[in-house]
C-alpha cells in the first residue's frame, strides 16, 4: 500500500456510512486460489456506503497516462456483470444495490481520465457510472476527520454526473 492510499482510506473512514475493505480481492469464479481461478482483480478498496445505499470499488492513481487504472476500468467494463455477481456472492452485498467504481486521481489527470472512459465506451454505455474526486481534495487538513464536513466542492472539470 502507498502512501496516497492511506490517505484515500483515512479520507473515507472521515465518513462514518462507509464500512472498508481495503486490498480486496475480486474472483469473477468461486475457488480457493484466485491466482489458479482465471480473472481477478486487487482493488484498492471496497466499501458499502449506508447513506447512499451503495457499493464502490475505490481505485486510486497518480500515474501520468493512467494506463494501469484504465487497464483495469477496461477489463471491468468488459467482465461487469460477472464482477457483481462475484462481489455479491463473496461478500453476501445487496444485490439491488447500485455498484460504482469511484477514482481518485490528481486534478490535472481529470481530462485524461474522461478522454479514457470515452475510449472505454467506445461509441455504447458504460456499464457502470464511476464516481471521480480529485487527489487535492483528500489531503486530512482539507477535512474534518470525525465527520468529513467541510471539504470543497468538486472541479468543474469533472462530470456532474460522475461528482457524487
Amino acid at each position: 500500500m502507498d502512501y496516497y492510499e492511506t490517505v484515500m482510506l483515512h479520507y473515507l473512514r472521515a465518513d462514518r456510512v462507509i464500512f472498508l475493505n481495503s486490498e480486496y480481492c475480486i474472483q469473477l469464479n468461486e475457488a480457493a486460489n484466485p491466482d489458479m481461478s482465471g480473472p481477478h482483480w486487487y482493488c484498492d478498496a471496497v466499501a458499502t456506503n449506508f447513506r447512499n445505499k451503495a457499493i464502490f470499488l475505490y481505485e486510486i492513481s497518480y500515474s501520468k497516462g493512467l494506463q494501469s487504472l484504465t487497464k483495469r476500468l477496461r477489463e471491468w467494463h468488459a467482465d461487469w456483470n460477472g464482477l457483481r455477481l462475484a462481489l455479491i456472492r463473496d461478500s453476501f452485498l445487496h444485490g439491488d444495490w447500485p455498484i460504482r467504481p469511484w477514482l481518485f486521481v490528481p486534478e490535472e489527470y481529470v481530462p485524461v481520465l474522461l478522454r479514457r472512459l470515452d475510449e472505454i465506451r467506445a461509441g455504447e454505455p458504460l456499464r457502470f457510472l464511476p464516481r471521480i474526486t480529485t487527489l487535492e481534495m483528500i489531503q486530512p487538513w482539507r477535512f474534518q476527520s470525525w465527520n468529513r464536513t467541510g471539504e470543497r466542492e468538486k472541479p468543474d472539470c469533472i462530470p456532474v454526473e460522475m461528482q457524487s
